[in-house]
C-alpha cells in the first residue's frame, strides 16, 4: 500500500521537498535527502500527520526506528498513538544486553541491535524508517523483532526506490510508502 496512490494532496508537497543528490555518497547513488524535508514544518507534519493517520487504532504498542532516520520520523508517530518507542541501532551503540540481527547490504554486511527485554512477545510493532531501497534493512529489523516474540503489523517509510525491488523482500509483509522515486 502506498499513500502516493491515495492521491492525498499532502503527498506532493512532502515529495517536492525531498532534494536527490547525484553520486553522493558515491558515484551513481541518487541520494533522497530528506533533511529539506524537515526544513519544511508543514511538510514534515505532513509526513507525520499520514503515518499517524494511517496507524492510531491500529493497536501498535511499540514503534521500531532504523538508526538513523527512522528516529526522526518514529518518536513522533509512537506518541501520537501511544506506542513506545525502540531504537534500532549499529553495533556497539547501546549500552547493557543487546540482541543483533546480521544482514547482507548490496555492498557488504551490517547489523542491527535493540535492548534485551525492550520489545516483548506479543508487541504488536510498527517498523519505521526514510527509505526503502533494497529492503535489506527492513528485513533484519523484521527478523529481530520477530525473534523476540513480537508481530511486526508493518513497515513504513517516506520513500521507496521500486526500481531497486526492496518490497519483494518482505515476503508479503505490508509496507507503506508515502512517495515513489526512480
Amino acid at each position: 500500500m502506498s499513500a502516493y496512490k491515495d492521491n492525498d494532496p499532502r503527498i506532493h508537497g512532502i515529495k517536492t521537498r525531498i532534494r536527490v543528490v547525484p553520486n553522493f555518497p558515491k558515484p551513481g547513488i541518487m541520494f533522497q535527502d530528506i533533511t529539506t524535508l524537515l526544513l519544511d514544518p508543514q511538510a514534515f507534519k505532513d509526513t507525520i500527520d499520514l503515518f499517524v493517520e494511517r496507524y492510531q487504532g491500529k493497536n501498535i504498542s511499540v514503534v521500531a526506528g532504523i538508526e538513523a532516520r527512522g528516529f526522526i520520523f518514529g518518536p513522533p508517530i509512537a506518541l501520537a498513538i501511544g506506542a513506545k518507542f525502540v531504537p534500532l541501532r549499529k553495533p556497539k551503540k547501546l549500552p547493557g544486553e543487546v540482541i543483533s540481527e546480521e544482514y547482507t547490504l548490496e555492498y557488504g554486511r551490517d547489523c542491527l541491535q535493540m535492548h534485551v527485554g525492550a520489545v516483548e512477545p506479543g508487541d504488536r510493532a510498527l517498523v519505521v524508517d526514510d527509505l526503502i531501497a533494497t529492503g535489506g534493512t527492513l528485513c533484519a529489523a523484521m527478523n529481530l523483532l520477530e525473534r523476540v516474540g513480537a508481530q511486526v503489523v508493518e513497515c513504513a517509510c517516506v520513500i521507496e526506490l521500486p526500481d531497486l525491488k526492496g518490497r519483494e523482500r518482505l515476503h508479503g509483509k505490508p509496507l507503506y510508502v508515502l512517495v515513489e522515486s526512480h
